[in-house]
């Protein structure tokens, strides 16, 4: 058995090496374009920041340690150039030299990856502009940082863009960034963002919103950016990350199947439409475990288990890819956002019936001290109760509820199973009613029907004379330091003497600070024979659809 491998880095390194464990006899030769087979792409940023001070803490494993423990053929600076299939061969070319060679196959695995976008304006060759994806850029970047730049113009509010931000203004240097959509982060959905943007703004950057450049010029300063709203930005470095593009150029050439961005089509066993031929990693379409449609996410984690798998089926194994479910994770200063499965964008957009709830919870007992508030938004299928989607942005725990929920996604569990679960439990990690329980809670009452309840957004947009009674149950204190336009302020402690003052011939939506007092004003106000619903997380999350 020979085994060709092209491309190294997360999918590439995993296969290799799975490879090698499963066969002491194959020959398995691996190519990889650049100098270093297998880096931390994630690590990055924290190195250009000074965060991580070694660079060699971002190689995760060298050609020599591949050759040596892996008994591997490394072939560094090696551009595999062409697959002729019809006589299992690829052309290969050494970068050091010129040099163009054949290379014959039984097997070949495509771990190509994903490039930067780099969009067609004026200037993006100049010096100073850059893009990031491998250690030279790093390498390119960092430099440039440390000749005195004091302006640095980020376009693109994606995952890498605000790591960067942070380290730039760890760094003292002034960051803006720029987005031409009308959020940061798109994978979430766009309330679920601004915790972050205030984050953005408290550390000094600023963040301009549906704008893009249209054009960057060489000044005597070093660089403006030109924006397409007629702003000029000053910098002295500018760093495009608007988003990467499938290196599928070889696949495309070589008559591999393409999805409609770009994405290697593969079956469930990481198969292109050449049955020899594997892919895997950001070069590859992938099931969505939500929708079961294709799409692309180019994410590390599932790039490795991918490596694993198409390894396990190049050697006659029989092992399937069950899909991605996009968990991420974004660590920003004293804020996280993470999430898991769909958001509710991606629900709408396939017209698939959802609910959803908002939680405000602390993440370990408040009367502990250091407890940290964080938002939780749950998605879930109106009918059975499965658990679709969650997103998280706070400070300390959100890793750990996230990454709960994305194993209930997993498992194809319900809101009735977060209620259920048995979680660990100390003052210092946690509460006796988990932010997880929390959340299969509220879910549930709206399911049984406990807890009627309207989405703010929904309230909000209503017309003025369909608008239902609202109703804040919060303290007098708290009503007068803000509170939603139109609410009447009856206190959840007064509301039972003070039923008479409400109105009989109108749906009342009560709400509180995050949502747990509105449910017992709604409670009491439905066994006193009114109309009444809960407005879904308080005030907190009306909070939320405010512009910043």
């Amino acid at each position: 058995m020979k085994l060709l491998i092209v491309g190294g880095v997360a999918g590439g390194a995993s296969a290799a090496a799975r490879s090698r464990r499963l066969s002491e006899d194959a020959e398995i030769v691996v190519f990889e374009r650049g100098p270093d087979v297998s880096f931390a792409n994630c690590g990055l940023p924290y190195y250009i920041g000074g965060e991580i001070a070694d660079r060699k803490k971002l190689l995760v494993t060298t050609p020599e340690m591949l050759r040596t423990r892996f008994k591997l053929d490394v072939r560094t600076q090696s551009s595999v150039e062409a697959i002729d299939r019809k006589t299992k061969k690829v052309r290969v070319r050494d970068l050091a030299s010129g040099r163009e060679y054949e290379e014959s196959y039984d097997k070949v695995i495509l771990a190509t990856g994903a490039a930067p976008f780099r969009p067609s304006i004026p200037g993006m060759d100049l010096p100073g502009v850059f893009t990031l994806r491998n250690l030279q850029d790093t390498d390119h970047i960092k430099e440039r940082a440390n000749q005195g730049v004091k302006q640095v113009v980020l376009l693109g509010g994606g995952f890498i863009s605000l790591e960067l931000a942070e380290n730039f203004v760890r760094l003292g240097i002034s960051t803006t960034v720029v987005e031409k959509n009308d959020q940061i982060l798109t994978p979430f959905d766009k309330e679920m963002t601004q915790p972050v943007v205030a984050e953005l703004a408290s550390k000094g950057v600023t963040l301009l919103l549906s704008q893009s450049a249209e054009a960057v010029e060489q000044t005597a300063d070093g660089l403006v950016v030109c924006l397409n709203s007629g702003q000029r930005l000053p910098a002295q470095l500018v760093i495009f990350g608007v988003g990467v593009r499938p290196e599928n150029k070889l696949a495309v050439e070589a008559g591999l199947e393409v999805g409609p961005r770009g994405g290697i089509r593969v079956n469930d066993y990481l198969q292109t439409s050449d049955p020899n031929i594997f892919a895997v990693g950001d070069a590859i379409e992938v099931k969505d475990v939500i929708s079961g449609e294709q799409t692309q996410v180019p994410l590390a984690g599932p790039a490795n288990r991918q490596g694993r798998i198409a390894a396990d089926n190049a050697f006659g194994r029989s092992v399937k890819y069950r899909g991605t479910q996009g968990t991420a994770i974004l660590g920003f200063f004293d804020r996280t956002a993470a999430m898991t499965g769909a958001s509710e964008k991606v629900l709408r957009r396939a017209d698939r019936p959802f609910r959803k709830v908002y939680i405000h919870p602390a993440h370990h007992a408040g009367y502990y001290p250091g407890a940290e508030g964080m938002v939780l938004k749950l998605l879930f299928d109106p009918t059975t109760g499965r658990v679709l989607g969650a997103q998280g942005v706070g400070g300390a725990g959100v890793d750990k509820r996230i990454d709960v929920l994305a194993v209930a996604i997993q498992a194809g569990m319900t809101v009735f199973d977060l209620e259920e679960m048995e979680l660990a439990y100390a003052p210092q990690f946690g509460s006796a009613k988990d932010p997880i329980n929390m959340a299969g809670f509220v879910a549930g009452g709206l399911l049984r029907g406990d807890h009627p309840q309207v989405d703010v957004e929904a309230v909000l947009a209503s017309p003025a004379a369909e608008r239902p009674f609202l109703l804040d149950v919060r303290t007098p204190q708290e009503f007068s330091a803000g509170h939603i336009p139109g609410a009447v302020n009856i206190p959840v402690d007064e509301l039972r003497s003070r039923l008479a003052e409400l109105p009989r011939d109108r749906k009342i939506a009560a709400y509180c600070q995050v949502g747990q007092r509105g449910y017992l004003a709604t409670r009491i106000l439905l066994q006193a024979g009114l109309s009444a619903v809960n407005i879904g997380g308080g005030y907190k999350t009306f909070k939320l659809f405010q512009p910043l």
